[in-house]
């Protein structure tokens, strides 16, 4: 058992019959009465983000997971292929226990969490930024704005990410996974 000061980002815990990770956390001390944790938790089962307030000192079932290095194969419709960077077995996952599947690349190596209890995947854990490469966007005009224009870009993986309008065709951007913005244009 773990108390609300355990509480981290990604730490995967036992609530009202199903297993969530946080996802967003904030520990809350008002002037006025006790302290608390205001929590953001998505189902490792089905996806669905809910929002939970934890009273300070409250006793949460933290799930003893595991985690493991695996390389994305290839898409097949909502299922998602990986294989294991130590041992090749390969597994598949759902769509909706990825965070941002639409900016995975063929041959990523990410990060799986395992229930060490039964050895089910519980979640995949994105490298914090990707590079990918710009496959589609309008040409920018030079002249027409003030500050900060960006317009749409497709990348290789098929996301359409804002950048700014001197990115082109052809250019490598990396993007944040968690938010899905571009960061900065990756020169070779």
């Amino acid at each position: 058992m773990a108390s609300t000061s355990d509480i981290r980002k990604g730490l995967c815990i036992r609530f009202n019959h199903d297993i969530y990770k946080i996802v967003e956390f904030l520990h809350v001390k008002p002037g006025k009465g006790p302290a608390f944790v205001r929590t953001k938790l998505k189902s490792v089962t089905t996806g669905k983000v809910i929002d939970n307030t934890f009273s300070a000192g409250h006793k949460i079932e933290d799930v003893r997971v595991e985690t493991r290095s695996y390389q994305y194969l290839y898409p097949e419709g909502d299922t998602f292929h990986f294989m294991n960077t130590d041992d090749y077995n390969q597994i598949t996952l759902q769509k909706d226990a990825l965070d941002s599947p639409d900016l995975l690349k063929e041959g990523e190596v990410v990060v799986i969490l395992f229930n060490t209890e039964d050895n089910m995947p519980l979640s995949v854990e994105m490298p914090a930024s990707v590079i990918l490469e710009v496959t589609h966007t309008e040409p920018g005009v030079k002249g027409n704005t003030a500050t900060n224009a960006t317009k749409p870009a497709t990348v290789e993986t098929g996301a359409t990410v804002n950048v700014p309008l001197f990115i082109n065709e052809g250019d490598k951007i990396k993007v944040e996974t968690e938010k899905g913005t571009y960061i900065e244009r990756v020169k070779e």
